[in-house]
């Protein structure tokens, strides 16, 4: 029996051939996703599917959990070497579920998080009303510079003068430009907080030293494993040996139960494709891509926010150049082919669901190959709808110069499911 057999229910196979299809047919520029090696698919794909492993390596809840050990183990051992990290949980089943722990870990229901909101680059799981952390703690926020979209670090520091908050989170899932860690952790140390930095976006980047790693720097670490890193899905916690055992607690039982192997397999596999040269040779990729597609909107009349970016997104505010919501670019986009979501800029008057700009990653089309003459065009398509959205031949156009760029840069050849 092979790991990777076709699926035998029709309507299921024929979804799945669907979905194939659409990625590889489509150009996927939500800075959150990527297209994992069919090394990792086989991997979450696999007969750990079927084992219940409770607890962590060397002391679990059921029997037959040698090789559930094995396989922990070597994920922990690996992404302690890609980050140089003390401790590692490889558990958690997303970025959300990481920061939950990481927060139940240090945190006491009631006490006061200091967090960036969704209007600035921050993430539902960072303490928003309508997610968990919002009901057990008390949140406080801080912001993005309006005009410049880039962190005031003097007035995080007023900020956090003024909640006193037990935990300080710093991380982003639509910042534009380098963190300084150092700074952030100054001023948590100096109001006596602990500091918890996610790198859900950024964790392949911080892996492959283009970014600067808040690992040493902040007391906590939490990332997702399936964005720039290309691992397995779900996400993990990293911190020094003080705190191990209270991350690990917090993980199971505090916030799941069982952990999902085949996930965990896939982020062995993954983090192992990581510790390869290539891998460094990819990231900056990721980054240079980002940069040409930044400047090729730039060019076009796009205002960027922050001007630019150093990381694998760009953020675009449609306010001034585009009378367009981010929505409808994000719907006529899609329907050439090109697929990325509309997002809150620094300063935006529309709430979240409906913001003022468009956010578009670079990780999965240097996944696929594409170069920096290509993100070049992608630029120009981009824009070409967003100056005529409505327009039938503009879309006619652009959808053929994306399947020219999809049929230039193939994806899962010979993959089947």
């Amino acid at each position: 029996m092979t790991t990777h057999e076709p699926v035998s229910d029709p309507r299921t196979a024929e979804i799945l051939a669907s979905e194939r299809e659409r990625q590889r047919e489509t150009l996927a520029m939500i800075a959150s996703e990527n297209h994992a090696s069919p090394a990792v698919l086989r991997a979450q794909g696999s007969v750990f599917t079927n084992k219940y492993a409770e607890g962590v390596p060397g002391d679990r809840y059921y029997g037959g959990c040698e090789h559930a050990d094995e396989l922990e183990r070597l994920a922990i051992d690996r992404a302690t070497e890609l980050f140089g990290a003390d401790h590692a949980n490889v558990q958690p089943h997303s970025g959300t579920q990481a920061n939950m722990a990481a927060m139940l870990a240090v945190l006491e229901p009631g006490d006061t998080i200091l967090s960036a909101d969704l209007r600035n680059a921050g993430h539902l799981s960072h303490g928003h009303d309508a997610a968990l952390a919002g009901e057990i703690y008390n949140v406080e926020r801080y912001g993005l510079d309006p005009e410049t979209g880039y962190l005031d670090y003097d007035a995080l520091r007023k900020r956090a003068e003024a909640v006193d908050p037990d935990l300080v989170v710093s991380g982003y899932s639509a910042y534009p430009r380098e963190v300084e860690w150092e700074r952030i952790q100054a001023i948590t140390e100096d109001v006596g907080a602990t500091h918890l930095a996610d790198i859900a976006h950024i964790t392949g980047l911080v892996a492959a030293g283009i970014h600067p790693s808040p690992v040493g720097v902040a007391d906590l670490v939490t990332g997702s494993t399936h964005k720039t890193i290309r691992a397995g899905r779900g996400g993990l916690v990293l911190c020094d040996d003080a705190l191990a055992g209270a991350v690990d607690r917090a993980v199971m039982p505090g916030v799941q139960g069982g952990p999902a192997m085949h996930n965990v397999a896939g982020k062995a596999v993954g983090f192992g494709e990581a510790l390869e040269p290539e891998f460094g040779e990819y990231a900056e990729r990721v980054v240079g891509n980002a940069r040409a597609l930044a400047d090729g909107l730039a060019d076009r009349g796009c205002r960027l926010s922050t001007g630019g970016t150093d990381t694998h997104l760009v953020l675009v505010d449609l306010r001034e150049s585009h009378d367009l919501l981010g929505k409808d670019a994000e719907y006529a986009l899609e329907d050439c082919g090109i697929v990325l979501n509309a997002n809150a800029v620094p300063g935006d008057p529309r709430p979240p669901k409906d913001p003022s700009g468009i956010r578009a990653g670079t990780p999965a089309l240097a996944t696929r190959g594409f170069d920096e003459a290509a993100m070049d065009e992608v630029a120009d398509c981009i824009v070409r709808v967003l100056e005529a959205p409505d327009d039938g031949a503009v879309r006619r156009e652009v959808s053929d110069r994306v399947e020219r760029l999809c049929a230039d840069h193939l994806l899962y050849e010979g993959l089947e499911s």
